[in-house]
């Protein structure tokens, strides 16, 4: 009867809701599966039913053994809130505006999160209680029946089906960092559940091997347990209701680990994931659920919201990237998942990944960057305090101090078969030439495909939102607008030797194109000539903001801040809340040479429209005035 229905709805374009009354028999008691999300933060797959050694986590591990393990499960970024807005969506974050850290974007109305279909549908739904999406419309109390810390299934009118999200926060970096937090959280675990931070064998080659770093890599593990008691809490609460055989679990995280390189990063360590899923065996479709079983299918995050969707009767919505992994008619198995990272907190890197089963190719769109930039949040950590202090005494091992270069690689490709912690770049080596051309190609596709917004300045996609509706439409899909906007982006990385071709599209009438020409001279700025040096002077009279800044730090950097110094101090008090944090930032990157600007700087430490200003600009005021920078 579902099959035809859904049949019904291809032909004639009823909706979700008409398809289930189509569905229901005729006492209306059709029965359907109840879907309960149990959602952790800040953790990779250090659990028993991965195969970690040093793992307690018998709840997971048992819900693994009665369903099933994803072994290649991934996010589409390495931070919540732009892998939230995704889950919630089913699209990519850099395709519809959400992919800064703590940005609010604004969604076309088309754009319906999944759960307001399940809702349709009959489906009560209910988040407790994070939400993270990072747009204003539609809201958490539109989107769902219930998203507050009383959200419950138990709320439901009697006979409705449920789809309920719980989230746990303790296992957040905070949770780490913060003594007391990680005292608080842990204080359910036994003595036999605690760790010895001396035995423990899986800490990364990434981290120095101190007793401060292991200290926080024990912290992880003894907030997992203490996550795998609250899981074993949400289980024996659908059992004592009657309701364990009614309903399917689904147990993942929102990225890796909450400490460096992982949390915030493309690599394993901030993107695969834990995924369990438990169907019981009246809802399951031929081998999916079957006890202990292990799929090792190519899972990207954005699948979560089609998968619940499908296992509820629904079909997949065309505009959704996401695609069903359970239920009825699933699509072919992915060959690639894609991950982004764009602002994370006060600071700009634009990195995009792909990995297939063996393979993960990263290309760093601003290579000139340090993989550590200064960031209030991490720097609080006792490992990344760890990783500074042995950098500045040259103590740390080999495979920590390539993550604290000055610079990037613009390409970077590991084989997780034989580098599973993504240690040695093979992509300048001859023997992988192929399988490089090949990630890239799947890679630029992929960007072309979903409308990659990534590329342009926030300022900028600020100052377009108002006149285009939405961020969405911010950006032409159209593939010549996202191919000059990369090409100018790949050649701002290149080198001087790349300022010919940068040259040819001084003129562009896209101004994304014309911020990565003066991105790209200010890069290499000291190699700049009469003829970059006109272009500069032409490009700080640019009506966009962002084209302004990167021409200001161009010049600055090329020996004119007499030039340069007054643009960045102006768009400091911009009316463009991006295009402050844009100019606080060269500012800050330009040391002893941003010191006529120390009083501009000072004055931003007040009455900002975000937090992040304020943190760039207490950066770069500390750092002139010889002082200790303040840590929130």
């Amino acid at each position: 009867m579902l099959e035809k229905s859904m049949n019904l709805v291809r032909r004639t374009g009823l909706s979700a809701a008409a398809l289930f009354l189509t569905a229901l028999s005729p006492s209306g008691a059709a029965e359907r599966p109840n879907i309960l999300w149990l959602s952790a933060e800040d953790i990779s797959p250090n659990f028993g039913c991965y195969g970690d050694p040093h793992a307690i986590t018998p709840q997971v591990d048992a819900l693994a053994d009665e369903g099933m393990r994803f072994s290649h499960a991934f996010t589409s970024a390495g931070v919540c809130a732009p892998c939230r807005s995704s889950i919630i969506t089913g699209m990519y974050q850099n395709a519809i505006g959400t992919h800064h850290m703590r940005c609010n974007a604004t969604m076309p109305d088309w754009l319906k999160p999944f759960p307001l279909y399940l809702r349709e549908a009959g489906y009560y739904c209910t988040n407790n209680s994070k939400t993270d999406y990072q747009f204003r419309k539609p809201s958490a109390a539109t989107i769902w029946n219930e998203s507050s810390s009383k959200a419950d299934w138990k709320n439901r009118p009697d006979g409705s089906p449920f789809f309920a999200v719980y989230n746990f926060n303790g296992c957040h970096e905070t949770g780490i960092e913060s003594k007391e937090k990680y005292e608080n959280v842990s204080a359910v675990l036994k003595d036999s559940e605690r760790q010895d931070a001396d035995k423990l064998t899986t800490l990364p080659p990434y981290y120095p091997d101190t007793p401060v770093v292991r200290e926080d890599w024990k912290r992880n593990y003894e907030l997992i347990t203490a996550l795998d008691h609250w899981v074993g809490e949400h289980i024996q609460k659908l059992k004592d209701s009657g309701l364990y055989e009614d309903t399917i679990i689904m147990f993942w995280s929102d990225h890796g680990v909450g400490l460096p390189r992982a949390k915030r990063w493309l690599y394993d360590s901030g993107t695969r994931i834990p995924l369990v899923v438990r169907i019981p065996e009246k809802f399951r479709v031929g081998e999916q659920g079957t006890p202990g079983s292990v799929n090792d299918a190519l899972i990207n995050s954005t699948d979560f919201g089609p998968t619940v969707m499908n296992l509820a009767g629904l079909p997949t919505p065309a505009h959704m990237h996401g695609q069903a992994i359970l239920g009825e008619g699933l699509p072919a198995a992915r060959e690639y998942v894609y991950g982004a990272r764009d602002r994370m907190d006060e600071r700009y890197d634009i990195i995009r990944a792909v990995r297939d089963k063996r393979y993960r190719y990263i290309r760093n769109f601003e290579a000139t960057k340090p993989y550590y930039q200064y960031m209030n949040t991490p720097e609080k950590g006792a490992t990344m305090r760890e990783i500074r202090r042995l950098q500045k005494t040259g103590q740390l091992p080999e495979a920590a101090a390539l993550f604290t270069a000055a610079h990037k690689p613009a390409e970077e490709l590991y084989d997780l078969q034989t580098d599973p912690h993504e240690i040695h770049n093979l992509a300048e080596d001859p023997k992988f030439r192929a399988i490089k051309a090949r990630m890239l190609e799947a890679l630029t596709a992929w960007q072309r495909k979903i409308g990659d917004m990534g590329l342009i300045p926030e300022s900028e996609l600020e100052r377009l939102v108002k006149t285009r509706g939405s961020t969405y439409e911010v950006l032409s899909r159209e593939a010549e607008v996202l191919e000059e906007m990369t090409r100018a982006a790949v050649l701002a990385s290149t080198g001087p030797e790349a300022f010919p071709e940068l040259i040819q599209l001084v003129d562009s009438s896209n101004p994304t194109v014309r911020y990565w020409v003066s991105t790209g001279i200010g890069n290499f700025a000291t190699e700049a000539g009469k003829a970059e040096q006109q272009i500069l002077g032409k490009a700080v009279e640019d009506e966009v903001p962002a084209v302004k800044i990167a021409a200001a730090r161009a010049l600055c950097r090329s020996g004119k801040p007499e030039t340069g110094l007054p643009v960045l101090i102006d768009e400091l008090s911009s009316d463009n809340q991006w295009a402050r944090l844009e100019a606080a930032i060269v500012l800050d990157e330009l040391d002893e040479t941003a010191r006529p600007a120390l009083p501009a700087l000072q004055a931003a430490l007040k009455n900002q429209p975000n937090k992040y200003i304020v943190r760039v600009a207490n950066k770069a005021v500390n750092d002139l005035l010889g002082t200790q920078a303040v840590v929130e």
